[in-house]
Order: C-alpha cells, then structure tokens, then sequence
C-alpha cells in the first residue's frame, strides 16, 4: 500500500510539473498579446464621432469634439464637449458646461477586447471619481480606435470613434 501510495503520489508530482512547465509558454504568450495591445493604444487620439445608440432604436450623434491620450506607463486622460458649447455659453450669462474630461490608469482584458479607464479625477463629472468606465476596443482596418460603451445586459449604448494624431 504504502509503495503504491508513493508510486502515486510520484506520478502526481511529475505530471503536476510538466504542466506548470507548460504553463510559462501560455502566460509568456498572453505577456506578448498584452504588450502588443497596450503598444497599439499609445498615442494621442482626436474625436472623429460620438454616436449614442437609445433603447428604442436608431442612433444619435452627439455632435462632440475631444481628445483621448494612452501612455506607456497604463495612464489615460480624455476630454470632450459638444462643439456648439462655445456658441452656447457666449448666448448665456450663465455658466454653461457639458462634456467630459477624466484621467487615471488604465488595464486591458484582451480576451474581451475590453479597456477600463480607472477614474482617479474629473473636474466635469465628480462621480466618476472611484469609478470604472469600461469600453470595448476594436481597431479598424483604417487606423480608427472604436471604444464602444454597453448597459449591465452587454447593449451598446455608444460609441466614440478615435483617430491618431501625430506619432
């Protein structure tokens, strides 16, 4: 009994260690795919559109412009506004506000082609502090950068197509 035991438990440690030998491969795989994502975001982006999908269908352009910056170092910052908030606020003797402007750090899971922007200030949105603002990626075959935002039931409720400036 005790040799089979032995025997078995032998087996067990050496099948264990061919797999967690393996495993290197895998992670170092997923290491690499990460990298290649993470260097794809970095750059600076200029707002092309910001299109808002209703629960009763159609779809909306919010008429925006903005900027979105990745760096190397996992930090983001975005800021956006509708483009007739000028116009507005110089009819008004009010103050006028609208948009959005937000940074903090950023984490991918590339498996669901998913960014999440880790607010850690926003002097626009105050709330947002704390908060995760969850998009997901997709870049097109012409150099945009689509982040795609979704309701608790996975619907696409917007979408803020990115164009690279500069390097």
């Amino acid at each position: 009994m005790k040799r089979t035991l032995l025997g078995l438990t032998s087996l067990g440690a050496l099948v264990l260690g061919i797999f967690l030998l393996q495993q290197p491969d895998v992670t170092a795989a997923e290491d690499a795919r990460l990298a290649a994502v993470k260097q794809q975001f970095v750059g600076h982006y200029e707002l092309v559109s910001f299109v808002s999908f209703p629960a009763e269908g159609g779809e909306v352009d919010n008429n925006y412009i903005g900027h979105i910056m990745y760096d190397e170092h996992d930090q983001m910052s975005a800021q956006g506004m509708p483009k007739d908030l000028p116009a507005r606020a110089a009819q008004s003797t009010t103050n006028v506000s609208g948009g959005f402007a937000y940074w903090g750090p950023v984490t991918w899971d590339i498996a669901q082609n998913k960014v999440t922007h880790h607010v850690q200030g926003s002097p626009t949105r105050g709330s947002w502090v704390g908060e995760d603002n969850v998009r997901y990626y997709e870049f097109t075959s012409d150099g945009l950068l689509k982040l795609s935002i979704r309701d608790e039931n996975g619907r696409t409720t917007g979408t803020l197509t990115w164009r690279r400036i500069g390097n």
